[in-house]
């Protein structure tokens, strides 16, 4: 099934107003794979159509392996995905198996043998959210060699333990690693300089959950930037918050960058964690 697209829109609204089927069943082919813009296999739902594109809806596709989790965005060139918490992004001595990377690239490889991904950036195994995979090298250099030029928004959600003495503000601050992989701030200004910006979404009686954006991507920035403040991330061990909650309540869930293949801005989202909201409603 193809269309020529003969206006300016997004795609699922474009596919609603010009399909002739369910819009449940329209959505199922968007998640699934089967929608082509321009020859690119496209799965997000706001992805920017000119007029002259042509779409085509692959009715026919039947995808070999199913992913565990949500891919926010995917063409020939990128896969985007939301990835769970307590998930490695790429392999360490002691994990090789069970990662996000070899999650991904099964998927990839069972639409297409000869298909590749290459890692652009990670998160943190306990850290939920988005992650980029490119699908070939030239995309891979491009994104990581002007990340910083090519990403204009990276914002997260936490919640943590306590509340900030200011509704909103930015932390500066130079950070060491030990040789045991332990983030700290140094007293002088001879570490890696990181800022981190924050604002209060929602206050419970014991709880913030907190609107966080990075202008720098220091390992474990925003953990160690809450956990020197006395109010980290709940179920954040490794920085000293010993709450016993089955996970660290910091979720990547906005993305906005560049995108050299198409030549324009995305923004990658994601919804808030249901458990984040769940532990301030249920905070009396």
């Amino acid at each position: 099934m193809k269309l020529i697209v003969n206006k300016n829109s997004e795609l699922l609204d474009y596919l609603y107003e010009h399909l002739d089927m369910p819009k449940k069943r329209v959505k199922q082919y968007l998640v699934h794979g089967s929608i082509y813009v321009d020859e690119d296999r496209v799965t997000q739902y706001n992805y920017p159509l000119v007029a002259g594109m042509k779409i085509m809806v692959d009715t026919n596709s039947k995808n070999v392996k199913k992913m565990p989790f949500e891919v926010l965005f995917e063409d020939d060139h990128l896969i985007v995905v939301n990835k769970p918490s307590g998930l490695l992004t790429i392999a360490t001595e002691k994990e090789k198996e069970r990662t996000l990377y070899h999650i991904v690239r099964d998927y990839v490889v069972s639409k297409n043998p000869r298909g590749r991904i290459f890692i652009v950036h990670r998160l943190d195994k306990d850290t939920s959210g988005i992650v980029l995979f490119a699908k070939d090298e030239r995309t891979k250099n491009q994104l990581q060699e002007n990340w910083n030029e090519y990403v204009s928004l990276r914002e997260y959600t936490a919640v943590v333990s306590g509340h900030p003495k200011e509704e909103s503000g930015q932390i500066v601050q130079y950070l060491k690693e030990t040789k045991t992989n332990l983030v700290y701030v140094s007293r002088q200004e001879d570490g890696k300089k990181a800022i981190t910006n924050y604002s209060v979404v929602k206050s419970s009686k014991h709880y913030s959950m907190l609107k966080v954006t990075i202008e720098t991507g220091r390992k474990n920035q925003i953990r160690v930037a809450f956990a020197s403040k006395k109010i980290s991330i709940v179920g954040d061990k490794k920085y000293g918050n010993k709450d016993g909650a089955n996970r660290l309540f910091l979720h990547a869930n906005r993305l906005k960058l560049y995108y050299p293949v198409i030549k324009k801005d995305i923004l990658f989202e994601t919804a808030i964690p249901n458990e984040f909201k769940k532990l301030l409603s249920n905070d009396s």
